[in-house]
């Protein structure tokens, strides 16, 4: 026993636990979750294992100065944000029962727009003799903790990118779009193509506006002039809405007008990639309720929310609007 005790006595008084994964989402929409404490129940290992734990949230659960307060059979704790990056990293203090307060740390490392490694560590130091004594009869602080960190990371994994791939599609029927002046480029380019394309072509008649002090009337929309699937072609205009008609200085830069139509109006809330199927439900419910479209007519894709300022795709908001007679 006195062995043992000396044993127990001489092992490091500080320790290092931490994990790593690679989650499939933008890093703010991570950020964001872990940041607010009434998230943390939906993916903690520990109320996994022991679902009596009673939580206690106070008035603040996000950002600086942010907390929450647990019970369970081995005691209370709590978690209180110290210090944040926004996007980029968190850090927080953890204190349970008498032992000094531990560091966690967390990091959110973009790897590109769609991926982000996310890293949970913890820290702590001044280790009393009964904290080393848990971690020698279970085999050090990394067996200790870092299953729970691990199966953390899968269920706020699972739950971010259970989140993100939310969508729904609503077809709102009949609407009157009010038109209206615009500034747009035009390109043409495979179907295959499409999406890369248009991603070339908003950030340019974007800047022009902005450059030119131009106010703009609405959220920026897309024209789709002639989809051909047959030869995998499409001919499209990247638009800015205007409260009067602009005449640009530049040759790819042109202005147009929108004169007021009958719509059928559809609502996609989710990411882009659901675009295909919210324009198929369109067109079907035209055919299913009678309606007949105007084959020159404007078809348009109006961009509610700027996914500068939201990361979530869940909660993109875009309007699709199809002329009929």
């Amino acid at each position: 026993l006195i062995g043992f005790s000396i044993y127990v006595a001489v092992q490091p008084n500080e320790f290092d636990v931490q994990r790593k994964r690679t989650i499939q989402a933008p890093a703010a929409v991570i950020y964001n979750n872990v940041n607010d404490y009434k998230n943390w129940n939906a993916w903690s290992s520990w109320i996994e294992k022991n679902p009596d734990t009673k939580v206690t949230y106070p008035e603040q659960t996000s950002g600086v100065g942010g907390s929450y307060y647990w019970e369970d059979d081995d005691g209370k704790g709590s978690m209180t944000t110290v210090d944040t990056d926004p996007v980029n990293s968190i850090t927080q203090e953890m204190r349970f029962e008498d032992f000094p307060p531990s560091t966690v740390n967390w990091t959110f490392d973009a790897i590109d727009n769609t991926s982000t490694e996310v890293t949970w560590q913890m820290t702590g130091a001044d280790l009393p003799f009964m904290m080393k004594f848990f971690s020698v009869i279970s085999g050090g602080y990394d067996a200790m903790m870092g299953p729970d960190f691990e199966r953390g990371l899968e269920k706020l994994d699972s739950i971010i990118v259970a989140d993100i791939n939310r969508y729904s599609v609503a077809i709102e029927g009949v609407a009157n779009h009010g038109g209206g002046y615009y500034i747009y480029n035009t390109a043409s380019s495979k179907i295959t193509d499409y999406q890369s394309k248009v991603q070339e072509l908003f950030p340019r008649v974007g800047a022009y506006a902005v450059a030119n002090n131009i106010t703009m009337a609405g959220p920026a929309f897309q024209i789709v002039h002639k989809w051909d699937e047959e030869n995998n072609a499409v001919i499209f205009s990247c638009a800015v809405p205007t409260v009067e008609r602009i005449v640009s200085s530049e040759s790819d830069i042109l202005t147009g007008k929108l004169e007021p139509f009958k719509a059928i109006k559809t609502i996609l809330k989710g990411n882009y990639d659901n675009l295909s199927e919210a324009w198929q439900k369109t067109m079907s419910y035209i055919e299913a309720n009678g309606h007949t479209l105007i084959e020159s007519g404007p078809m348009l894709e109006a961009y509610i929310t700027d996914p500068m300022e939201e990361p979530n795709p869940a909660n993109w908001i875009t309007e699709i609007y199809v002329a009929i007679e």
